[in-house]
């Protein structure tokens, strides 16, 4: 358990940071979610329209500190494969 005053209040800070980036990752894994149900069911446009939300979304994750860049380019890029490559 934290002993000084600094400690505390880092562990106050940590607690707080934990859930702002709960709430963000779990905005981006919902735009990513949206995505990949558009692509199961086959509405090219859709998903078209979903990847087209769900990629300012996975950039602003990397702008925040909450994935590396190359992890969102490359959902992206796999997601942007997928929907390119329907009927």
């Amino acid at each position: 358990m934290a002993n000084t005053r600094s400690a505390k209040k880092m562990v106050r800070k940590i607690a707080r940071r934990t859930e702002v980036n709960k709430a963000r990752r779990s905005r981006v894994r919902t735009y990513v979610r949206k995505v990949e149900e558009a692509i199961e069911s086959g509405d090219k446009t859709a998903a078209q329209e979903a990847l087209k939300n769900a990629q300012p979304e996975l950039m602003r994750a990397v702008t925040k500190g909450l994935m590396h860049k190359n992890t969102s380019s490359r959902k992206v890029s796999r997601l942007s494969k997928r929907v390119g490559a329907m009927a």
